[in-house]
């Protein structure tokens, strides 16, 4: 059945079905979005012929999830009848909502039941509305937002609060004694006696309130969610009661940029229990002790919370406590308590909650971490492969490592975002510069975030020598800001000695303003970061055009920087303009031979930055025709 009333909106990048997907996915809604409204989609790694094992689903969506986003639906790829699979959907999605609430009904809540076609990605979309529905209805009306951050962030806010727990006992009927001290932290989250104390994290502002309480007596733990009215801008803060949570945020965000969870307005909430509020009469602490009739031992278990929630700016502060931010405290303990478990007595676990914001989904995500395991150990590479999954992230990049995650600390929004945190270096010089003069053609650039290295950088005269060994701090700069590597850049010096160290140079080579060429270059990026290069050889710069290409397809699939050398210079590569039918192309040059200051202004108006044509409208040359050019083109490893 069709109605012509409904839209289904999608808030996060075009679902593009592959016949690689997992063949079931959750579909991620908010309930202070519109209606229907699609935020992200979660894969059903843990599935089997049998359908979906709901228990393993709950545990790992509910960790991953922040407290408020929800299922809403699911979408199954195949190709039998559509309203048939789209109800096999609604059902598993009901079911595994029934599940992560603890509700055993979800009669009156709308369901979406997507059907993916694996060949041609085609998407159909219907709706039941509720559990007793007989029939489903079809959605042909569905729009995808171009800029799912900016509906996020334009009026949102992230909760965040950090509680330490220390759980003494002694190891006799250890679970029961664990699982009951869990229950009693739990059940003080919602004492009368508890005291919320929230405070904006931003210091950029002076518009902010100052720190408020919020006594447990105050909050509302009855009221649904879905059922809580936003409050606009015209309800008067100083009722205590309407307090939004838009007083603790910015007034306003005046660049897209600042649309991110890394640029997020922060409630930070702490957790505080008054112990002494009904006691009669002052007194001083006191402890009595009481000796052991047998030998025993003491077993602290130390949990470290750290819980995210995302709300709309409107939502009252009140409820975002009481539904959004104990809820999640109450999701994070059991976690840790389901993780804590099985080596309780044999093993002091590490877990540490970190917070990402993975391409393709414009929420953050919330991951528990065992520290005890390092990053490279196969543990914890199967655990962030078993995530990659999930969320769909690409298996040859590195998105969910400790590095990746959200700097949540105190930070300044108005802070220049030209220069890496602890840098002087600038970053990403290439955005914003003017458009290269190509018509019709397709722009294909460099991936991620590298920092700017040339001629007397850090007050080390390498002019006239050091173009290859610049372009090369470049590109390592690149694998680490993309979490490839954790290594400090390179001097001169270290880079001759890696060549040295593999044979490939005399020792009379350290210390020397020898020139390297792009086969030197990819020996030092095999030997620091075990990265392999692609080389592209060319017999005259006049051929570079015809490369454009293959240059394209590299940009697009690996993304890294590219080196052009020739017997007697060398740039970074960032990018090509090209133009298929015509040939017209331009290529973008970051120029390591800039010698002044890290001035952005003037090194875009110099050209140190920026599209240079092969021949350009006066018919000069930028590659020189008659010298022989090594593209070296990194790729990228293939490591989460």
């Amino acid at each position: 059945m069709e109605k012509n009333n409904r839209s289904i909106r999608v808030e996060c990048p075009k679902l593009l079905i592959t016949r690689n997907e997992s063949d079931l996915q959750w579909l991620i809604g908010y309930p202070f979005c519109p209606p229907l409204t699609i935020v992200s989609t979660f894969r059903c790694p843990h599935s089997n012929s049998s359908g979906p094992d709901f228990n393993k689903e709950s545990e790992e969506i509910r960790t991953l999830l922040l407290k408020g986003f929800d299922v809403i639906g699911a979408l199954i790829v195949g190709k039998s009848d559509s309203e048939k699979t789209a109800a096999r959907a609604i059902e598993a999605a009901r079911k595994l909502k029934k599940v992560l609430s603890g509700r055993t009904n979800s009669e009156n809540e709308e369901m979406i039941g997507a059907v993916a076609d694996p060949d041609t990605g085609e998407i159909r979309f219907f709706v039941s509305e509720t559990e007793c529905s007989m029939s489903l209805e079809f959605v042909n009306s569905v729009s995808y937002d171009d800029n799912p951050e900016k509906f996020f962030w334009e009026t949102g806010c992230l909760l965040r609060c950090e509680l330490p727990i220390k759980l003494p006992f002694k190891p006799s009927d250890v679970e029961n004694i664990f699982s009951r001290a869990i229950e009693a932290v739990i059940a003080k989250f919602r004492d009368p006696n508890v005291v919320y104390m929230v405070e904006a994290s931003s210091k950029a502002s002076l518009d902010v309130i100052q720190p408020v309480i919020r006594r447990g007596a105050e909050l509302d733990f009855d009221t649904a969610l879905p059922t809580i009215e936003l409050l606009d801008k015209a309800v008067h803060s100083s009722d205590q009661k309407l307090l939004r949570c838009a007083c603790f945020c910015l007034k306003s965000k005046s660049t897209p940029e600042l649309f991110s969870a890394e640029n997020a307005d922060i409630i930070q909430i702490s957790v505080l229990l008054n112990r002494s509020e009904m006691s009669s009469k002052c007194g001083a602490p006191a402890v009595e002790y009481f000796s052991a009739m047998e030998e025993t031992r003491l077993l602290i278990v130390d949990l470290k919370l750290e819980v995210l929630c995302y709300a709309i700016q409107g939502t009252p502060l009140i409820h975002a406590i009481s539904k959004l931010l104990i809820p999640g405290l109450i999701d994070q303990l059991k976690s840790m308590k389901m993780m804590t478990l099985p080596n309780l007595l044999t093993q002091h676990q590490q877990l540490h909650p970190y917070h990402f914001s993975p391409p393709g989904i414009a929420h953050p995500i919330t991951v528990i971490y065992e520290l005890n395991y390092g990053e490279t150990e196969m543990k914890q590479v199967d655990a962030r492969r078993s995530l990659h999954l999930r969320l769909g992230l690409p298996f040859d990049r590195p998105l969910l490592r400790i590095a990746n995650a959200l700097d949540l600390s105190t930070k300044d929004h108005l802070s220049d975002s030209t220069t890496r945190k602890g840098s002087s270096l600038l970053k990403d010089v290439h955005i914003g510069i003017p458009s290269s003069g190509v018509s019709g053609g397709t722009v294909s650039l460099v991936q991620g975030s590298y920092e700017y290295y040339h001629y007397l950088h850090d007050g080390f005269d390498d002019s006239g020598w050091g173009c290859a060994y610049r372009s090369l701090q470049t590109i390592i700069s690149w694998f680490r800001l993309q979490h490839y590597s954790s290594i400090d850049v390179p001097s001169h010096r270290e880079i001759q000695e890696s060549l040295v160290d593999i044979d490939d140079k005399d020792p009379s080579f350290i210390g020397s303003r020898e020139w390297i060429g792009a086969i030197e270059l990819s020996f030092v990026l095999d030997k620091l970061l075990g990265v392999s290069c692609k080389v592209i050889k060319v017999r005259s710069g006049s051929e570079l055009p015809e490369k454009c290409r293959e240059l394209a397809l590299h940009f697009e699939n690996q993304g890294t920087p590219i080196m052009i050398v020739c017997a007697v210079t060398c740039y970074t590569l960032l990018g090509v303009d090209y133009n298929e039918a015509t040939g017209d192309s331009a290529f973008l040059i970051l120029d390591p031979h800039y010698t002044g200051t890290d001035d952005l202004k003037k090194i875009i108006n110099g050209g140190w930055c920026g599209w240079k044509k092969s021949v350009d409208s006066k018919g000069k040359s930028f590659f020189l025709h008659d010298k022989f050019y090594n593209l070296l083109l990194p790729q990228r490893p293939k490591v989460v």
